[in-house]
């Protein structure tokens, strides 16, 4: 949560009341800045630190001060060399970023605005305060990417299973060689040399002496190569893995919309934090996102950002052309086997006549054995999703989505009308396995 500290003076006299009342408008200005911020950033940028500017109209402490008789006075302040009872003091304007008017001053000086820089995790707190996420999901969101274990060398210790079999045995061979431990293929040769001798029936007295000094040598040899083992606990080396951030694997994000005209601001402005809440999630698992904007009328097409949330078009509704382009998109650019493929449908549940049928087994028979997960929000009104809050209440497109997340697990689907009913979408992905989600 984020806190605002007054630092200012508490002397006798003042109200505590007007204190609350003062960092409460403060946090309702900021509370606006981020959420003018969060429509005004691209998706991927939406979790980045941000310098809000708070307007100083407004902000300031009430305080009463004691009036002379009429409710007129003139005085001059003590340590003032400029001016005398009586002087008229022409009215400044305010320039730059200051605040002018009654606070001018004689040399132009007004009050600035109340300027400073939140960061990530006090952004994405005051972002998460009207979805409703729960503590532990707002805290898994906030933190940084996931670790993969990478090598870093080598280590005298470890697993039987990072056992380094090849430097083990280099490390056995530079150590045999520095200290000379005797070879096999010699000592072999010496022992058929005294196998050969001691076969003779007479020998000579050289050839007696050669017997017994090979006889030692061998002795000699045979103690050295006891004291010097072939591996030595000294020559064991174990693989040594460190955690390091690092993409798990690719990850595409597809973002589908319906932008006829009665996809209003309001209802962008949802389907917007919906992908931006997508998105975040996404990020716990891979390092890199790469983003898809497809949007539709009567056609489908793919766009940039910028088009997709604030591009306005008119014609009829057909949902099953925007699947048709997902699905061009994925055989074209992002193969199943190389991409996790997820989806993130918004719409306000109007369609064509006839193609929700269309629609449905799209989904059933082509992209949902593509997709990792497929997340569908019908944007309503509030009074609309309390009339609609069954299956034979809802409309063609959503009535045939129903039989298409009966029959693939990595299908969910929710009415929204407020930012506060985005998040039961996602709690699916952080279920562990064995248990269920509530249904939609």
């Amino acid at each position: 949560m984020a806190h605002f500290v007054d630092r200012r003076l508490n002397p006798k006299g003042k109200s505590h009341g007007n204190r609350r009342r003062f960092i409460g408008r403060v946090r309702t200005a900021v509370k606006e800045a981020v959420n003018e911020s969060v429509r005004r950033r691209g998706i991927a940028d939406a979790d980045q630190k941000e310098m809000i500017t708070v307007p100083g109209k407004g902000i300031a402490e009430p305080t009463f001060r004691h009036a002379s008789e009429g409710g007129h006075r003139e005085y001059v302040l003590s340590g003032n060399r400029s001016f005398n009872v009586g002087d008229r003091i022409k009215k400044q304007r305010s320039g730059g970023g200051g605040r002018g008017g009654k606070q001018g001053s004689a040399d132009g000086e007004g009050e600035d605005e109340f300027l400073f820089v939140l960061s990530r995790s006090e952004f994405l707190e005051l972002y998460f305060e009207d979805l409703e996420l729960p503590d532990l999901v707002k805290q898994n969101l906030k933190e940084i990417k996931a670790a993969k274990p990478n090598r870093m060398g080598y280590t005298v210790a470890g697993t039987p299973s990072n056992l380094s079999v090849s430097r083990t045995m280099r490390n056995a061979f530079g150590r045999r060689i520095a200290l000379r431990r005797p070879k096999t293929r010699d000592m072999l040769e010496m022992a058929a040399r005294i196998a050969e001798l001691e076969a003779l029936d007479s020998r000579d007295s050289r050839q007696s002496r050669e017997l017994e000094s090979l006889r030692e040598t061998l002795d000699r040899q045979e103690r050295r190569r006891r004291l010097i083992p072939f591996v030595d606990p000294l020559d064991v080396r174990y693989k040594h893995f460190e955690m390091r951030p690092e993409p798990s694997s690719n990850a595409v994000m597809f973002c589908l919309m319906d932008v006829s005209a009665s996809m209003g601001e309001r209802e962008k402005d949802l389907a917007k934090r919906f992908f931006v809440l997508l998105h975040l999630f996404l990020k716990q698992r891979y390092e890199t996102i790469e983003l898809v904007f497809i949007r539709h009328t009567q056609v489908a097409s793919e766009v940039d950002e910028q088009t997709f949330f604030h591009s306005r078009e008119t014609g009829g509704t057909v949902v099953s052309s925007a699947l048709k382009q997902m699905q061009e998109v994925i055989e074209a650019r992002y193969p199943p086997s190389e991409w996790n493929i997820y989806a993130a449908q918004a719409s306000d549940g109007e369609n064509y006549s006839g193609d929700s049928r269309l629609c449905a087994e799209l989904l059933g028979d082509r992209l949902m054995k593509l997709c990792q997960y497929f997340a569908y929000i019908e944007i309503l009104e509030e009074s609309e999703v309390k009339l609609m809050n069954s299956e034979e209440n809802g409309m063609e497109l959503w009535r045939s989505y129903r039989q298409v997340a009966t029959e693939w697990e990595n299908f969910a689907m929710k009415r929204i009308s407020k930012p506060a009913d985005i998040y039961p979408v996602f709690r699916e992905l952080f279920v562990r396995k064995g248990q269920k989600v509530s249904d939609v």
